[in-house]
């Protein structure tokens, strides 16, 4: 009996497997003309799903590159230039946009008639690339200066920077890729000096003075106080120095200071002043140190003209697409001597300018003839 009932059970087993099968196939057989089947949802960004049986294209992978002598962060294409930077917004520099030789007049009405800039260029050899010597023909300064080359004398482009029409000094760091100030003339300094004279500033490159008839021009990168302020009692010693140097200075000609001081004074100078009590650049000890040189017959030029001007920075990070928010730092002054300060024009921040993560400072003069003249005291 086994025989005959074996093969029924087994052709319906048979039958009940295939079934659900044949099913399916007959649904996708009557479905109607032109409709499409409907597709999985596409997988969430971060996801791993895919809709097709070919893997999807690989990631890549975005190279991220840290600044050195500041800290800076440039991730992807995000750099000091002309490039996509800041959230892949195009930072370029207009050109043409700029008004160049809008820099005001005097109180009694007499136009600046000498330029002088000063701008941080975070490496000289990559704001060269980013277009920078385009900024020194289109603002045609009289005297034009620049901080942290980064950059030792002896590997300095001079085919590239030399330029027609000015007398250039350099004074670099001891260690390669690190601080170094340069200044452009055009009109032949009497004498130009490198350093405090001091050791352990000197051999970092930080500041060039060169004596005018009229003035004494200084440029200087000032010291960074570094993350966890290791280095502040060292800046605070810069501090110090400078001031007596400037003071010694003065009382043959006045002064003009110029240059990144690495120090946002008031809390108007910089976006997030209540998180940054304990940021180098912004400590109690650095502002007093800066209150300090002001309270030495010395002036803050730009919040002199503007005491209550908020948003002008002259800094911007790399990072958290800092410079498009406007989430900056003044960091770079024009500080004179108090008797130059009516013959003060005007001072302007080119914040259009790009080629760094900080812009060019602009300041109008009058005309040397209607400067003080020397003070008939001995030499410093």
């Amino acid at each position: 009996m086994w025989p005959l009932i074996v093969p029924p059970v087994y052709l319906l087993c048979r039958c009940l497997r295939l079934f659900p099968r044949a099913l399916s196939l007959s649904t996708v057989q009557v479905m109607p003309k032109g409709r499409k089947r409907k597709e999985a949802p596409a997988a969430l960004e971060g996801g791993s799903g895919s809709t097709s049986e070919e893997a999807p294209p690989p990631v890549k992978k975005i190279k991220t590159t840290e600044a050195t002598d500041g800290g800076a962060v440039s991730k992807g294409k995000g750099k000091a230039d002309g490039g996509k930077a800041d959230g892949g917004k195009e930072n370029k520099t207009n050109w043409d946009g700029i008004k160049w030789n809008e820099l005001g007049q005097t109180k009694d009405w007499r136009p600046w008639t000498k330029k002088f800039s000063s701008w941080n260029v975070n490496g000289i050899r990559a704001w060269i690339k980013n277009g920078g010597l385009e900024y020194i023909a289109r603002e045609d300064p009289d005297i034009f200066c620049v901080q942290e080359t980064k950059c030792i004398e002896k590997d300095l482009p001079m085919n590239q920077l030399g330029i027609p029409g000015y007398h250039v000094y350099w004074h670099s760091a001891e260690k390669k890729g690190y601080s170094g100030v340069g200044l452009y003339s055009k009109e032949k300094p009497i004498s130009v000096t490198n350093g405090l004279g001091i050791e352990k500033f000197d051999c970092e490159g930080r500041i060039i003075t060169a004596e005018y008839e009229h003035f004494y021009f200084l440029t200087s990168y000032v010291p960074n106080a570094g993350d966890g302020l290791k280095r502040l009692s060292y800046k605070l010693d810069w501090d110090r120095d400078l001031r007596e140097y400037m003071k010694k200075l003065d009382l043959k000609k006045p002064v003009i200071l110029s240059g990144d001081l690495n120090v946002a004074h008031k809390e108007i100078d910089l976006k997030n002043p209540k998180t940054n009590t304990k940021t180098a650049g912004f400590t109690p000890e650095e502002r007093q140190d800066f209150t300090e040189l002001l309270e030495e017959g010395f002036v803050d030029t730009f919040r002199h003209l503007y005491p209550d001007l908020t948003g002008a920075y002259t800094y911007w990070s790399y990072r958290f697409n800092a410079r498009a928010k406007n989430t900056g730092w003044r960091l770079d002054y024009f500080v004179v001597s108090e008797r130059l300060l009516p013959h003060v024009t005007d001072v302007v921040i080119r914040k259009e300018v790009f080629g760094s993560d900080h812009c060019p400072l602009v300041i109008g003069l009058t005309d040397h003839a209607h400067l003080p003249h020397p003070q008939e005291n001995d030499e410093p």
